[in-house]
């Protein structure tokens, strides 16, 4: 086994690993804390994959904004044991199945799945410049017209969140 695939392997389990214990934490912050150590394990996974530029947005909108909006939504609930709703042992046991009937259908469509490596594949691919390159040379049009779909969008957020002043006669 080389570096690569035993960084891979880690990161890999690291990243089930943290993900499990969002699932299976008992305090909510506890399991936004635990998604954004998934949210950061995969993007390692994209460094890995030479992805930086996914790995970064990752970061920024994930782990960065969506989770802090997360954190604080549960800091402002204050969820406590006592608001959490009673489930039967009925619920439980349909769940367990229903999750064992998943894994089955997974093993299953994965068991005969051909995985193939390249070769010669281009160490260039998901760099920012190469997108950045891409951006500006065959999609410039697209670009520039979503740049001012943008700005037009924050001039009006911007007018429509602006007070209007009443005049006084």
């Amino acid at each position: 086994m080389s570096t690569v695939e035993l960084i891979a392997t880690i990161l890999g389990g690291l990243t089930v690993g943290s993900a499990l214990m969002v699932v299976l934490s008992t305090h909510p912050v506890r399991s936004v804390l635990f998604l954004i150590l998934t949210f950061f394990m995969i993007s390692a996974n994209y460094i890995m994959l030479n992805a930086q530029f996914i790995a970064i947005v990752n970061i920024i909108v994930y782990a960065g904004a969506i989770m802090v909006l997360f954190l604080f939504v549960l800091m402002l609930l204050n969820l406590s044991k006592d608001t959490e709703p009673k489930t039967s042992v009925l619920m439980k046991i349909s769940a367990a199945i229903a999750g064992g009937v998943l894994a089955t259908v997974l093993v299953a469509a994965l068991k005969d799945a051909a995985f193939e490596t390249i070769e010669n594949a281009d160490n260039t691919i998901g760099l920012v410049e190469q997108l950045g390159m891409l951006l500006f040379d065959k999609y410039v049009l697209p670009f520039e017209v979503s740049s001012i779909l943008f700005i037009s969008a924050m001039v009006g957020a911007v007018l429509l969140s602006k007070k209007e002043k009443q005049i006084i006669d």
